[in-house]
């Protein structure tokens, strides 16, 4: 299953929301979209895979966005941003959970259909992939490499540019420390972007802190 957020908005808020994308500081709200079991709040019923949901950017939006991915064969953590002149913009961030009863090439197979149709829905431009920290152990280093073949692969196949930093690369630029904890992480992108909306989700969280190294990286101050 996958878990968007932020949670969908009510009817009323739907209302108009093509031009959400004009406006600066605010964000194009996302749905949930398979499954529950988990601590986000989301809404109780889903749409299929197939439907057309909010967070699906609109034909002829040409503004650069970036899709941060913490790669797992269990959970797979994602954090999109759309760079904006007046700052960076949540666009969606979540999680994708494969079934935990399934062998571990069911996992990826289950998590890179639901890959592709996220990158397919959000149109990155850029990927950036979290590259596998050595100081792992030698099964946990194996799986996560697992896990970002799949990721790696489905930017590809999607024409998008793709970064790759370590988490201490990332650590590093989001809270000037490449030791931080996740939490640490987690509190430093909810500054760089709206706490409110910033899931709790702390693998979301490391894939949008990946987000927004690219965009750290790519500024000529260095800094977001």
């Amino acid at each position: 299953m996958r878990v968007d957020w932020p949670a969908a908005r009510s009817t009323a808020e739907t209302n108009g929301e093509e031009g959400i994308w004009n406006r600066p500081r605010r964000i194009r709200r996302v749905r949930a979209t398979h499954g529950m079991g988990t601590t986000l709040p989301i809404p109780t019923s889903h749409p299929p895979l197939s439907n057309s949901t909010p967070h699906e950017v609109p034909d002829g939006f040409t503004g650069r966005i970036v899709l941060g991915i913490d790669p797992g064969t269990l959970v797979l953590g994602y954090g999109a941003v759309v760079d904006r002149k007046e700052g960076p913009v949540l666009l969606a961030a979540g999680v994708i959970r494969a079934p935990a009863k399934d062998a571990v090439p069911q996992r990826l197979g289950y998590l890179a259909s639901e890959l592709e149709a996220l990158i397919a829905r959000l149109k990155p431009s850029v990927v950036v992939v979290e590259e596998a920290f050595c100081g792992k152990s030698v099964q946990s280093a194996l799986r996560i490499g697992e896990a970002r073949g799949v990721a790696l692969a489905a930017a590809a196949r999607f024409g998008a540019e793709i970064a790759q930093y370590p988490p201490a690369v990332a650590k590093r630029s989001v809270v000037g420390n490449g030791a931080a904890g996740k939490q640490q992480v987690a509190r430093m992108v909810a500054r760089a972007l709206h706490p409110a909306e910033v899931p709790d989700s702390l693998d979301a969280t490391d894939a949008l802190a990946l987000a927004l190294t690219y965009l750290n990286r790519a500024s000529p101050l260095g800094t977001l």
